[in-house]
């Protein structure tokens, strides 16, 4: 069987280090009888990417556009509607690639050409900071997110996240891509693929190195962004609830709970917690080898869990009890036509 024509959209925004570091990536890739371009799509940038690309570009099959801002959705539709390839891969500018990645997924896809749409999970790189690595643990971990991001196995149905994303030509075409909310595109394209009736598939081996250029505060930020657009997501797609979502938001009520058992000196929930964090902090240890992103990993699963529990609590009253509409209770969360 032929390999597809792969096309790499890869949308940057006032980060050209992150772009360098990613094609460097790129020149690494096996890539014998692999057919592939990239194509960076500059995102109204006032600190461009512009010059790492003319760099690269007699080294790699690289195209560079330039564009009004829109948001990373409009930008990946627009490197979709601008790309030669039959195949879509779309990653954000803060990852990079280990050499075998395109080798996985073109190999994956030619044992299941019925598989229109796919992803795979995100791991650290030695080159991390301990909070990346610490924030890379509690955003992957199955004690954490219940394995909702991938695993070793591969997965039906699954739900692809916009870091490392594939699509089809067709089944864009068929979907018109991505919608205005951000976060969220990512799942709410997912799930209006399934409604059409395209399949999906996680893809073990095709995993990125995912820096996550955050500190603690944009990551509360981030989490409660999630927290808040998955109910919106249950709101729009009904049959995409599953009780993974709302086990935060019960960590939470939970918690509360346990502490106030803990006044009233009946400890014992209270020290489940404790034991939970525990073990979170073992998994983290015998992962990393190290107290501090162990100890930063306890912190940052902690920030994770509360955050995106009680940012759900409230997004769902909104919603699912107040019957609001989601672009008037946070515009913040759709970009403008």
């Amino acid at each position: 069987m032929i390999s597809p024509f792969y096309s790499f959209i890869i949308p940057v925004y006032n980060r050209p280090q992150e772009i360098d570091d990613l094609l460097f990536s790129f020149s690494k890739m096996y890539v014998k009888n692999l057919h592939f371009e990239i194509l960076i799509i500059e995102d109204g940038s006032t600190y461009t990417a512009q010059q790492v690309c003319e760099k690269w570009a007699a080294k790699l099959p690289l195209v560079y556009h330039f564009k009004l801002n829109s948001g990373p959705g409009k930008s990946r539709n627009y490197g979709m509607e601008k790309a030669n390839g039959n195949h879509f891969i779309i990653l954000d500018s803060d990852v990079t690639l280990p050499s075998h990645y395109l080798k996985a997924v073109d190999e994956f896809l030619k044992k299941n050409p019925e598989i229109e749409f796919w992803g795979g999970a995100d791991r650290f790189n030695h080159d991390f900071s301990n909070l990346q690595k610490a924030i890379d643990f509690s955003m992957t971990s199955f004690l954490t997110t219940g394995g909702i991001r991938g695993s070793e196995k591969s997965i039906s149905n699954f739900e692809p996240r916009s870091f490392n994303m594939g699509i089809s030509k067709k089944a864009f075409e068929a979907s018109n891509g991505f919608g205005r909310i951000h976060p969220g595109e990512d799942p709410d394209l997912s799930l209006r693929l399934q409604q059409k009736g395209f399949q999906s598939a996680f893809i073990p081996n095709a995993y990125v190195f995912h820096k996550r250029r955050i500190d603690l505060q944009k990551f509360q930020q981030q989490i409660r962004k999630f927290g808040l657009v998955r109910p919106i997501l249950m709101k729009w797609h009904p049959s995409s609830k599953k009780t993974t979502f709302f086990l935060p938001s019960l960590f939470v009520l939970t918690l509360v709970f346990s502490f106030l058992l803990f006044v009233f000196q009946l400890p014992e929930l209270f020290m489940l917690f404790v034991l939970y964090f525990v073990a979170i902090f073992i998994q983290a240890f015998f992962t990393h080898r190290s107290f501090k992103i162990s100890s930063l990993a306890v912190a940052t699963s902690f920030i994770q869990l509360f955050i995106y529990g009680t940012a759900f609590l409230e997004s769902y009253y909104y919603f699912h009890v107040q019957d609001f509409q989601p672009e008037e209770r946070f515009p913040e969360l759709f970009f403008k036509e």
